[in-house]
């Protein structure tokens, strides 16, 4: 038992590493292209990201589809579909491909929003993600 404790928690730390490793890039490129843009230093914050993802407007959240601990896995609302756990603590290729999370995004801030979501608001979502 004294020698498979230490093995978990290394297993554990390399696992949480690898794990935040493509978020954790994907958040810096959001982060220096949103600053360029605001001619500021922007940082995502969890907060935000939290907030932004469980607010509800009009007729949906992002939780609506992705449930309210992104850790688990959900479902897209009307079309019934299957959606792997969005946070990259359970899902580990999460933010590994940024023309796809672009993508995502568009599409997503656009059935949420009316409108596409700003870098600051992406850092944010990425950061709480993260964060789980």
């Amino acid at each position: 038992m004294k020698r498979i404790l230490p093995a978990l928690l290394l297993a554990t730390f390399f696992t949480h590493s690898a794990i935040a490793g493509p978020a954790a890039t994907l958040l810096t490129s959001l982060e220096a292209e949103a600053s360029r843009q605001a001619g500021s230093t922007v940082s995502g914050s969890a907060s935000r990201g939290d907030a932004f993802f469980h607010t509800r407007r009009a007729e949906w959240s992002c939780s609506s589809c992705h449930t309210a601990d992104p850790r688990q896995a959900g479902r897209h609302v009307v079309t019934g579909k299957s959606i792997r756990p969005m946070a990259p603590a359970a899902n580990p290729e999460r933010f590994t491909d940024r023309a796809r999370t672009d993508k995502w995004f568009r599409r997503n801030c656009q059935d949420v929003l009316g409108r596409t979501c700003s870098l600051q608001e992406q850092a944010d979502v990425v950061a709480y993600l993260s964060a789980l």
